[in-house]
């Protein structure tokens, strides 16, 4: 159970001997920092950690790049970031047409610090070099809880965790999920967790500031943050975390988004208060916080990765805001083990299974001090079972790395739109595209008339398109197309009429260039939740 009025571990009974840690940095029964704790980092190869960490940094980016390259991205949001970096590249405002033309994204999702990527951007303009960087960013994660264990616990034990994390599930799935913004999130968590273990308070509190810069639902977690430091005895730098932490959710859900979004309001609300059409009490939310069994069984997991000795660490409590608002979410997409969600409680429930093993080692109870010296193993053990079944598993398949007739015909649809056109498509071939073209989502740009309009007629339509030149035309009445290229499932089709005065979410709703593909600005997309979901409710008319 949580312990927060101890540091340590459970207190020696009487006649007991304080037990002592396996490694150079053994601590007291009580959890007190060794005499030498300060120094324990010296102490701690990172080597060794180096190159695990870029073993997972290779795999997890051969494993994107693979699935880049076979278009097979499962979502919108690839594209959507890449849009948004590539304006930050530009040194222009984050408005991203893929949401909507002239969308800005920070009217989405607060995700400023996805600007950081731009310097990569300049040298490697593709949507790959954000594939790269999240694979970095959770590699990196690797390297500071491993080291941290180690300097815990000792042995080879901070090796073993760096393994069993870098196979965790939350991780493999979020590098399925193609990029997200809380590959930053990642990292971070993790060395405030090695601060808060180490207590090392002040680089507790500075590491926990850019969160909010992350995702609009970390100010949350960065209170509990000053929560726990206000309880280790930090009182006024944790007093004035929380409050930081809270007035930056606050600011950014009421304040930044609405004054960013269109609609003036912060569109996720509705995820917690509405189930389809229909409207849903926070008392209803609140009581329906487990009634699915794919909730437990994602609870269950998350917990059981760790062998369940995380639930012995106080640090456990970081996890509690993020897993808040997804039980509360009436998106069943937000309650399971797949998607990108539970990318940022691995590095959290790692380390508290570390502090938990520390904790449990001088444990009055034989039982759970026995247990202790096995934990280790067993999340490896877990870990590495668990990867039979995950997207990794998959780099061991001979068919991942052939490529197929489908692949060749999404290749040669790509060469049949011209660099620097304006494209409506569909998921397929939408992140191949927005590197060098203006791209929106289809049936998501009314009145923009693009100049081509490039779709795969096997994405899942919730009607099959019988024509395809006729379905551009409905989507823009004011234009007419003609078809360029059809290869398998593949079609291209290419406007024919002069291009409209006025172009929605275009700067000054006027064409800034003539030709017929000249490049224009364009606005850079935010995250979104699944447009898989949503391709299903584009619907073909005629």
């Amino acid at each position: 159970m949580l312990e927060l009025n101890k540091s340590g571990t459970d207190r020696p009974g009487p006649g007991r001997l304080p037990a002592q840690g396996a490694g150079p940095d053994a601590r007291p029964a009580d959890g007190s920092p060794a005499p030498d704790a300060a120094t324990a980092a010296e102490r701690v190869p990172l080597r060794p950690y180096v190159i695990v960490a870029a073993i997972l940094c290779g795999l997890y980016f051969l494993y994107s790049y693979l699935q880049y390259s076979r278009f097979g991205s499962p979502s919108w949001d690839l594209g959507i970031f890449e849009q948004e970096v590539r304006a930050y590249a530009d040194l222009r405002a984050p408005v991203v047409d893929i949401k909507g033309p002239g969308y800005l994204i920070l009217g989405d999702h607060f995700s400023p610090i996805v600007a950081l990527l731009a310097p990569l951007y300049w040298l490697w303009p593709s949507a790959e070099a954000l594939l790269f960087a999240q694979a970095a960013l959770f590699a990196l994660g690797a390297v500071v809880v491993g080291r941290t264990t180690q300097q815990l616990l000792g042995g080879r034990s901070g090796l073993c965790v760096t393994v069993a994390y870098g196979l965790s599930w939350g991780i493999q799935e979020a590098v399925k999920a193609d990029f997200h913004e809380i590959a930053f999130a990642v990292p971070l968590l993790a060395l405030v967790c090695r601060a808060l273990l180490l207590k090392r308070w002040t680089a507790a509190l500075l590491w926990s500031l850019p969160l909010v810069l992350v995702k609009e639902d970390l100010g949350a977690t960065v209170a509990v943050v000053g929560f726990l430091l206000f309880v280790y005895g930090r009182r006024l730098q944790g007093a004035l975390l929380a409050a930081f932490g809270v007035a930056a959710f606050v600011v950014t859900l009421m304040v930044l988004i609405p004054a960013a979004s269109s609609a003036g309001t912060y569109d996720y609300w509705q995820k917690i208060d509405k189930k389809g059409e229909q409207d849903v009490s926070m008392v209803d939310s609140l009581l329906g916080v487990l009634n699915s069994s794919v909730k437990i069984e994602m609870l269950v997991f998350l917990v059981g990765i760790t062998a369940f000795m995380a639930l012995r660490s106080p640090l456990t409590l970081l996890i509690v805001p993020t897993l808040g608002w997804r039980l509360l979410s009436q998106d069943s997409n937000h309650w399971g083990m797949v998607w990108h969600y539970s990318a940022i409680l691995m590095p959290v429930l790692f380390l508290a299974m570390a502090d938990g093993v520390r904790r449990s080692r001088g444990s009055h109870r034989p039982w759970l001090a026995s247990y202790a010296k096995v934990v280790v193993p067993v999340s490896v053990a877990i870990a590495v079972a668990m990867t039979q079944h995950l997207p990794l598993r998959d780099l061991l398949r001979p068919a991942t790395y052939s490529t197929d007739a489908r692949t060749d015909m999404a290749r040669a649809a790509l060469k049949a739109i011209p660099a620097g056109a304006r494209v409506e498509t569909d998921i397929t071939l939408m992140a191949h595209l927005t590197s060098d073209r203006t791209v929106y989502w289809i049936g998501g740009a009314p009145g923009t008339a693009p100049d081509i309009v490039a779709i795969n007629l096997d994405f899942g339509w919730s009607r099959p398109i019988q024509d395809p030149v006729a379905y551009a035309e409905q989507l823009h009445p004011e234009a007419r197309y003609q078809l360029k290229h059809r290869g398998g499932s593949f079609v291209v089709m290419e406007r024919t009429t002069p291009e409209p005065a006025g172009i929605p979410g275009v700067r000054g709703g006027l064409s800034p260039a003539p030709g017929p593909y000249a490049r224009r600005p364009h606005p850079v997309d935010g995250c979104g939740l699944r447009s898989e979901r949503r391709a299903a409710r584009v619907t073909w008319s005629g």
